[in-house]
């Protein structure tokens, strides 16, 4: 299934300049948000996964339907003030300022092994913020997947050194 046909691309969104690949295409057909939850759970295979840790707040929809595919936990990674509990908190730096990623301090451990997910991967940082953050706990980042990876934007070179799949490049 090609499911780069899913894609909607939206031009000046959310400002002048700024081309958005919109997944809600995606998501509103059955089929092809099925075929990319399979091909997600289906990198885990023999990775020994414990959980399955997602970025919000599209991440979510991915890791969480993932994470029960798998059968394992799903550990949501927040923005700053989101989380009920105590937390620990990884910053990372934007065009202009920083931003913070936080997750409940008792989510993870030493011997987890997670499947960290994200519907993008563009600049990086993001993403490696939280691989920093579950790496803080002791954990594993066993592998690092997107649905879409916009390959023009150089982000893989933020997380070197990780197992990474994309479902699909623009």
């Amino acid at each position: 299934m090609d499911l780069q046909q899913y894609i909607r691309t939206v031009p000046d969104f959310p400002k002048p300049g700024i081309l958005f690949y919109d997944i809600t295409t995606l998501l509103k057909d059955s089929r092809a948000f099925d075929e990319s939850i399979r091909l997600l759970a289906g990198e885990a295979a023999g990775l020994n996964i414990t959980a399955v840790a997602a970025v919000e707040s599209r991440g979510f929809i991915f890791g969480a339907c993932v994470a029960q595919k798998l059968g394992v936990g799903f550990i949501p990674l927040r923005k700053p003030g989101k989380l009920p509990a105590e937390t620990i908190s990884e910053s990372y730096s934007l065009e202009y300022g920083t931003d913070t990623i936080e997750m409940h301090k008792d989510a993870l451990g030493k011997g987890d092994r997670v499947f960290l997910i994200d519907d993008l991967l563009a600049t990086g940082g993001t993403i490696s913020a939280a691989a920093r953050l579950i790496e803080k706990t002791g954990a594993t980042v066993s592998k690092i997947a997107f649905v879409i990876e916009l390959g023009f934007l150089n982000g893989r070179e933020k997380i070197y050194g990780y197992d990474i799949f994309t479902i699909m490049t623009f």
